[in-house]
């Protein structure tokens, strides 16, 4: 069998960048936790051939890795800042050029950061919306996160960390489930 591969996206323009930071925190406590590959990227590194592809097939190849990376993974841990109340335009973008049935049950950590508590509704209002229309699989624990919560610019605080740990137990548990898991919850189901 091989091994289970996390791929993390930044949407983040900043370097360095607390987005980034959370990320990768994120998907490195998970694929600790399960024993996956990690994959990490972020929106400087893409910027370019981001902006400029308008369909999946014309992708330059860094950003066909990406692509390829985001649908072959068996879990993503996605994050963005708040911008004017919600997630940045490119990233979004990112995901416009994903065929919807490709992250079908897919599990999905969502993450944020933003400058004040106030913007902490966008893991509910933006993100969770966004990755329902994909009928992806969203984990319960969310994680946002504002400037108080990172040293500098990495996680810091006692409850961010806490959530990073239960966001990742949550993630392996679903990386770990397997059809024999499942079968007994269906047969329960159809009775």
């Amino acid at each position: 069998m091989s091994k289970s591969k996390i791929v993390g996206f930044a949407g983040s323009w900043s370097q360095p960048s607390r987005t980034r930071n959370l990320v990768e925190a994120a998907v490195l406590k998970a694929a600790d936790r399960s024993g996956a590959e990690a994959r990490i990227y972020d929106l400087t590194e893409l910027c370019f051939s981001l902006g400029t592809t308008l369909s999946a097939d014309q992708a330059p190849a860094d950003l066909a890795l990406l692509l390829n990376d985001i649908v072959t993974a068996d879990a993503l841990i996605v994050g963005s800042p708040v911008y004017k109340g919600t997630y940045t335009g490119l990233f979004k973008h990112l995901f416009d050029l994903i065929e919807p049935r490709a992250l079908k049950d897919k599990p999905v950590v969502l993450t944020a950061t933003g400058g004040s508590e106030r913007h902490a509704l966008v893991l509910d209002h933006g993100l969770r919306p966004l990755f329902a229309f994909f009928s992806a699989d969203i984990i319960a624990t969310g994680l946002y996160a504002t400037e108080t919560d990172f040293t500098d610019y990495r996680p810091s605080t006692a409850a961010l960390l806490g959530r990073i740990d239960r966001a990742a137990t949550e993630l392996s548990w679903r990386l770990s489930r397997t059809t024999s898991d499942i079968a007994p919850l269906q047969a329960l189901a159809a009775s």
